[in-house]
């Protein structure tokens, strides 16, 4: 799965930003368990990209929520 930036996430539907975090977290708790069973990540920085995605999309969802309220 892609990296997403900032600006990509904001073109998403709140609904589509959750459901795009919630892949994001199955798929760190993938890489995760790979290294909890010994073995070689694939790609040793995907999990940082996948915790600062994760956080992006938390960080918007969050701006979005605090626009909806005022």
């Amino acid at each position: 799965m892609a990296i997403l930036r900032s600006d990509d996430i904001r073109e998403l539907s709140e609904e589509e930003m959750v459901n795009k975090r919630n892949e994001l977290l199955f798929e760190l708790a993938r890489e995760r368990a790979l290294l909890a069973t010994g073995s070689a990540p694939e790609n040793p920085g995907r999990i940082r990209e996948l915790k600062r995605t994760i956080a992006r999309i938390n960080t918007i969802l969050n701006q979005v929520k605090k626009d909806k309220e005022s």
